[in-house]
């Protein structure tokens, strides 16, 4: 049986403020983690390989433990400006917790913040890359001509309709 893998970014479970901040359609923050956690499951299968882009949750409230633990997926983390490498909750969720991941044979590198476009250029993969990031939320990477840079791909939630995507509709072009 052959695994997946799947993108997501800046879930932050249980950040009230977040539904304002980044215009969510969601009424409060229980319907946001219910519909993440659903979106989620629907297309993740237990031998899929989940990498969360950063921004996983905001508050240490008694149920986020409950919230990730119902994740399907092998999960893995590259580490986003809310998360602590050494949060517990994490370290069990997480099978790695990373800083940044490079898929040449996909053509892409993974990050939370999206990174320079020299750092981009020339890897030992004798390819550019594209940068898979999260960060900005409902923004995207502008050019000076303020059109969407096509060198990088947001997967925050608000860009993936609150659910993973596989990273087959990064390398096509379909996100």
């Amino acid at each position: 049986m052959s695994r997946n893998i799947w993108l997501i970014s800046d879930t932050h479970f249980n950040h009230e403020n977040i539904i304002q901040y980044c215009n969510r359609p969601f009424g409060n923050v229980h319907h946001m983690n219910e519909t993440i956690i659903e979106n989620w499951n629907k297309d993740i299968k237990q031998e899929d390989v989940v990498y969360h882009l950063g921004d996983v949750y905001f508050s240490k409230k008694p149920d986020s433990t409950n919230i990730l633990s119902r994740l399907n997926g092998r999960k893995r983390l590259i580490l986003g400006n809310h998360d602590d490498g050494k949060d517990k909750l994490l370290l069990q969720t997480f099978q790695k917790i990373l800083c940044w991941r490079m898929f040449p044979e996909f053509g892409l590198i993974l990050t939370h913040v999206p990174i320079h476009v020299d750092s981009m250029r020339g890897h030992k993969a004798g390819i550019d890359l594209v940068n898979v990031h999260g960060h900005m939320h409902d923004k995207m990477v502008l050019l000076e001509n303020k059109r969407p840079d096509s060198r990088y791909k947001n997967v925050s939630v608000e860009h993936t309709n609150y659910a993973p995507v596989n990273i087959e509709s990064l390398r096509t072009g379909n996100v």
